[in-house]
């Protein structure tokens, strides 16, 4: 019996250093020493990408926003303030649907079929919205010029850039409610596009909180 008393206090003993050792190991040096390359290698990558404006940080380079309206009294989602550039949905469009404010805790897919028919209602309502929202007299816009961001989110839900054309379809309505020219519009959309990654990798991209954030300045003379 004190063999096997011995035996089994040595087994814990043993299993005890181990869990201790494990613990620092994993959960204190390497934690720390990731962190601390991390920070002196890519700092800005490593503290969530952040933008700053005058100062202020303002949100994040990989994660979307929104730009609203005050939500009034008894509303439960407030109308976009068109004066911005809007971005994509943000997974779904109807007081259904699982993330409409970049929410990060509701990351993810609405996971519906193509034909599913809560799917093709908040596409054929966000189609018309885009249509009503940026045609401007003289200038409608053409159902079939919106491109199939404007109607959808990324998979994420959280995406925060907007393909060149969505940014296209933008431009003269910002121009008229900032009361900007046309070109200077179009020039600040050219200046915040994206080309594909070495050339190849994915398809050229506008960060809608870069390209508001030089509209802003422009607004405001500077």
């Amino acid at each position: 019996m004190n063999n096997s008393a011995g035996n089994t206090i040595r087994l814990l003993w043993a299993g005890l250093r181990a869990l201790l050792v494990l613990t620092i190991v994993c959960g204190v040096i390497y934690p720390l020493a990731v962190t601390g390359v991390a920070q002196g290698v890519f700092p800005g990558k490593a503290n969530g990408s952040e933008i700053t404006a005058n100062g202020k940080v303002v949100g994040s380079e990989l994660i979307g926003q929104r730009y609203d309206l005050p939500l009034k009294k008894g509303e439960e989602t407030a109308a976009p303030d068109l004066k911005w550039f809007q971005p994509r949905p943000s997974n779904g469009l109807g007081t259904n649907s699982v993330n409409t404010q970049y929410k990060l805790i509701l990351s993810g897919a609405t996971n519906r079929s193509g034909d599913n028919k809560d799917l093709i209602d908040w596409v054929t309502a966000a189609k018309a919205a885009v249509v009503k929202d940026n045609s401007v007299p003289g200038h409608p816009v053409s159902p079939s010029d919106v491109p199939a961001d404007a109607v959808t989110s990324s998979g994420s839900g959280l995406d925060p850039a907007i393909s060149p054309q969505y940014a296209q379809i933008q431009v003269r309505r910002v121009a008229e409610r900032n009361h900007l020219g046309v070109d200077q519009v179009e020039k600040l959309v050219e200046q915040h596009t994206d080309g594909r990654i070495l050339g190849f990798v994915g398809e050229p991209r506008v960060n809608v909180l870069q390209l508001n954030i030089a509209l802003k300045e422009l607004v405001n003379g500077g």
